[in-house]
């Protein structure tokens, strides 16, 4: 299945965190931290502003980004986890 984000929204696929383990303590995956990366998977045509000018997406599929922890709306397709966010809650692409 294909998202396709509308207006300045972007799918993005986060990151997994490798596990780390130090002695013999083992931390619950409610107690992880949410990832603040990812990868684009989709991206919307862009915004347009009040004057009817489109304005062009900074991102791209298949950049990886740093995003806000609490950014963007979780969704699950087809048992993958997406965010669904716009192009203003993503910082950087790295």
């Amino acid at each position: 299945m294909t998202i396709k984000p509308l207006a300045d929204r972007v799918v993005v696929k986060p990151v997994e965190q490798q596990e780390q383990k130090q002695g013999s303590i083992i931390i619950p995956d409610t107690a992880k931290e949410k990832p603040m990366q990812g990868e684009v998977v989709s991206v919307g045509p862009g915004k347009i502003t009040e004057n009817g000018v489109k304005v062009d997406m900074s991102v791209k599929k298949g950049d990886k980004v740093l995003y806000g922890k609490y950014s963007g709306t979780e969704v699950s397709i087809d048992g993958v986890d997406y965010l669904i966010m716009r192009e203003s809650d993503i910082f950087a692409i790295i």
